[in-house]
C-alpha cells in the first residue's frame, strides 16, 4: 500500500499549475485594451444639394448626366439616349460633351448600393476634364 501512495504523490507533484499564467494573460489583455488607441476612420461626406422640384429655365445650358447603377455600371446620358461607358473612357466622353457645352456641370446620379470607388472614378474623371461643377445626386435604387 505504501508503494501506491508514493506513486500518487509523485504524480501529483509533476502537475503544472496554470492559474498564474492565465492571470498574467488576462492582465496583459486588459492592459492592451486600455492602452490601445482607437482611430476614428474618416468617412466620405459628399456635398449633396437639397432637392429642387423647379424645372430649369428654357435657355439653360444642358448638364452632363452620369448615372451609376447598383452594380457599379456607369451610364452616360446623351442626345441619342443612355449608353454604358467603361470607367477608363468616362473622362474622354465628359471632355467631348464639355466641348459641346462648355458651362455644363457634371451631375452624378449614384445608386445608394453602388460602391464609392465607382463614384470616385467618375468624379475624378470629371475634375480631370476640368468640369466647373461636379454634383452627386444619390438615388434609392
Amino acid at each position: 500500500m505504501s508503494r501506491r501512495n508514493k506513486s500518487r504523490a509523485v504524480d501529483d507533484s509533476n502537475e503544472i499549475d496554470l492559474t498564474p499564467m492565465l492571470d498574467v494573460v488576462f492582465i496583459m489583455l486588459i492592459f492592451f485594451i486600455v492602452t490601445a488607441s482607437f482611430v476614428k476612420e474618416a468617412g466620405f461626406n459628399p456635398n449633396v444639394p437639397e432637392p429642387n422640384n423647379n424645372p430649369p429655365p428654357e435657355d439653360a445650358e444642358p448638364n452632363i448626366l452620369v448615372r451609376i447603377s447598383a452594380d457599379d455600371q456607369i451610364w452616360l446620358m446623351e442626345k441619342e439616349g443612355e449608353r454604358r461607358v467603361d470607367g477608363r473612357a468616362i473622362r474622354s466622353n465628359i471632355e467631348r460633351l464639355r466641348a459641346e457645352f462648355p458651362k455644363a456641370a457634371v451631375i452624378i446620379q449614384a445608386s445608394g448600393r453602388a460602391n464609392t470607388s465607382a463614384y470616385v472614378t467618375v468624379a475624378d474623371a470629371a475634375r480631370e476634364a476640368k468640369a466647373p461643377n461636379v454634383v452627386l445626386v444619390p438615388t434609392d435604387n
